[in-house]
């Protein structure tokens, strides 16, 4: 005997190769794969991400200093357009933007659309970085996302993580939902609000808009989707017109005897709880009491279907609304207005 044993393996290795896990060995890769991933993403789109200082002015005479806050933004075009979140901006007596260079710009509003969280201010500097947009309908559950920001006036913070859901609602400060919102665990904080999620690839596929107090990894994004559907509306217009009814409503559901009796589909309308004096219901002979169902021809069974109904295109044409008063079933042609211009 020579003495020598064979050296039985450790348990454990048997344990990750039946699991198809990577051996210790490749750990070290896999990390290292994923660090230069999220380092290419900062490396690409930082040179374009923006602090933003605001100062509102005071409502009263009592009120001193003004009001200030912060944010985040990112050029998007090379001439100074840069994105940002609409509550970042709003109501704004003045908007300074810093570049991550240390320049310090005067910022003037081009738009801003409150019912998805989205605005646009244009600075005057040259040499400027922009973004790449990427595709936000492309994205899987589990994908790796980067957050840039300047929380808390901590510039060019950077948090990573991956996309938690797709196709969540939220809603908006001014009642509406934004939707088709992207949720991630990556780290938000105060000042972020503005800032670009970004693909591993470096282009951006959301602006980064809220948080959830007291959530643990709440983060959200509104989709670049969206973004690019109400841009050419924000750059033309400073705004995005949507339709008006002129109605206060809330949702409620119908009695299932009703539903039969009328044939509907759905269980649920929205109640006009009041009709603005000068508004278009109010013209068209709808009554406080009266429950939408339908709206040219579509179920209508909450506030949010009548916002989703009431696009740009419907603006300045009739639409027949169908409403339940009492026990009768009724159809009533409404006039259109803007509702921005309301």
């Amino acid at each position: 005997m020579s003495g020598f044993e064979p050296r039985t393996p450790d348990p454990a290795v048997y344990v990750l190769l039946d699991m198809g896990l990577p051996s210790p060995s490749s750990d070290h890769d896999l990390l290292d794969a994923y660090s230069r991933a999220v380092i290419h993403a900062v490396e690409r789109v930082a040179p374009a991400v923006v602090s933003i200082d605001v100062r509102k002015a005071a409502e009263s005479a009592r009120r001193s200093p003004a009001q200030a806050g912060s944010g985040s933004g990112f050029v998007f075009a090379t001439d100074g357009l840069v994105l940002t979140n609409s509550h970042v901006v709003d109501g704004a007596a003045t908007i300074d933007v810093t570049l991550p260079d240390g320049r310090e710009c005067h910022a003037d509003l081009i738009g801003q659309d409150r019912d998805t969280d989205v605005a646009i201010v244009r600075i005057t500097a040259s040499d400027l970085t922009a973004v790449e947009f990427g595709d936000s309908q492309s994205l899987k559950p589990g994908q790796l996302v980067v957050a840039i920001g300047n929380p808390y006036g901590f510039q060019h913070s950077v948090s990573a993580g991956v996309v938690s859901a797709l196709g969540r609602s939220l809603r908006a400060r001014s009642g509406r939902l934004i939707e088709q919102v992207i949720q991630t665990d990556a780290a938000l904080n105060p000042g972020n609000s503005g800032g670009p999620l970004v693909a591993s690839s470096g282009a951006v596929v959301g602006v980064n808009t809220a948080i959830i107090a007291g959530g643990q990894g709440l983060s959200f994004a509104v989709p670049i989707s969206t973004v690019l559907t109400i841009l050419p509306a924000l750059l033309r217009d400073g705004r995005v017109r949507r339709g008006y009814l002129g109605i206060a409503g809330q949702d409620v559901p119908l009695l299932r005897r009703v539903t039969r009796f009328h044939r509907l589909t759905q269980g649920a309308g929205v109640l006009v709880a009041s009709l603005e004096s000068d508004g278009p219901s109010r013209a068209a002979g709808l009554r406080e009491g009266d429950i939408i169902v339908s709206l040219a021809q579509h179920p209508v069974t909450s506030l949010d279907d009548l916002h989703r109904l009431l696009t740009e295109n419907r603006i300045g044409t009739r639409v027949v609304l169908g409403i339940l008063r009492g026990v009768e079933r009724l159809d009533v042609s409404v006039w259109i207005a803007d509702r921005s211009r309301s």
